[in-house]
């Protein structure tokens, strides 16, 4: 018979154990996971450089892909170190309080990297259909006054959300079939009730993720009709615009499934929910200094003369 006493006793620590199931063959999923985490870390840390060291590129849009590049490159640091070491050594316990802290990074810094998209598609608006006001209201003081709502709206939800996780009592089981500290596997650990933050955690997936992608895709939906009812050959701005929302659907659809998956009656294994969980923070990651890097003008040119300049340096430095 199982002791009731011993199952009432509230834990302070977590193990972390997604991809359990996986068994012998889990260990493996440190190559590709440290790839995709090589990738990201160095892309980005290029791409931030760039930014910051050429004057060419301080331009708003040019910024506001440094501060995405900030973006992707923090989010992988919150939690892919950890899952790495999981995956090679087995370390996998985490503190209440460092679950929490995590928690809150990452949904933070997640919804920050879905507002700076919306903000994005604004600024290629008004470079596209409306380049006569596009000085007036794309002016870093015009930009920081606009931005200064959404990023509030962020802080309020992220905040309530943590702190109501914060105040549930654990107990039972102390193992999270994940491998890092997302809201409802956290949440589905409490002994009380957990209706309040179901129904938080889905508001701030309304609010924040799903209405951004809503004004991202109105956004570049608007500038492809103006495109197109112009006459002219814009396929560069078309391709554009259609490689970012498909991006921005993929990385949603990720979040969306993982997030519903939790909810719903469904026949996900526990695997591929934690997989989806850390694409939607991964993918973005990865492909963000690709599809907003690279294939900007600006910022394509000066990698290139980056290039330029670094190699024969090194070459006669080996030399």
């Amino acid at each position: 018979m199982p002791d009731l006493h011993a199952q009432n006793i509230s834990f302070v620590n977590f193990k972390l154990s997604g991809f359990h199931d996986l068994g012998e063959w889990r260990p493996f999923l440190f190559i590709p996971y440290f790839l995709m985490f090589l990738l990201s870390t160095s892309s980005n840390s290029i791409l931030i450089y760039l930014t910051i060291t050429q004057k060419a590129l301080h331009s708003p849009m040019c910024i506001m892909i440094g501060l995405m590049a900030v973006v992707d490159l923090s989010l992988p640091i919150f939690f892919v170190p950890n899952m790495l070491l999981s995956f090679l050594l087995n370390w996998n316990e985490i503190s209440l309080a460092g679950c929490l802290i995590q928690m809150f990074c990452l949904l933070y810094v997640g919804s920050f990297q879905s507002t700076l998209l919306v903000w994005m598609a604004v600024d290629r608006f008004f470079a596209i259909c409306r380049p006569l006001y596009y000085h007036k209201y794309m002016q870093m003081p015009n930009f920081l006054k606009y931005i200064i709502v959404p990023v509030i709206r962020n802080i309020i939800l992220i905040v309530t959300i943590v702190s109501l996780a914060g105040r549930l009592s654990f107990c039972g089981t102390n193992e999270m079939n994940h491998c890092f500290c997302e809201h409802m596997a956290v949440v589905q650990l409490a002994c009380g009730d957990i209706s309040v933050n179901n129904i938080v955690g889905l508001v701030t997936v309304f609010l924040i993720p799903t209405v951004d992608f809503i004004l991202f895709s109105l956004s570049y939906f608007v500038i492809l009709a103006s495109v197109l009812q112009s006459g002219k050959s814009h396929l560069k701005a078309i391709n554009t615009c259609i490689t970012h929302i498909i991006v921005m659907a993929v990385t949603l659809t990720f979040a969306l499934i993982a997030f519903l998956s939790y909810r719903i009656r469904n026949n996900l294994s526990s695997s591929a929910r934690v997989f989806l969980s850390t694409m939607y923070l991964l993918f973005p990651s990865c492909f963000n200094p690709i599809i907003y890097g690279v294939r900007t003008k600006e910022i394509r040119e000066q990698f290139l003369k980056f290039i330029k300049h670094v190699l024969p340096k090194c070459i006669n430095n080996e030399a």
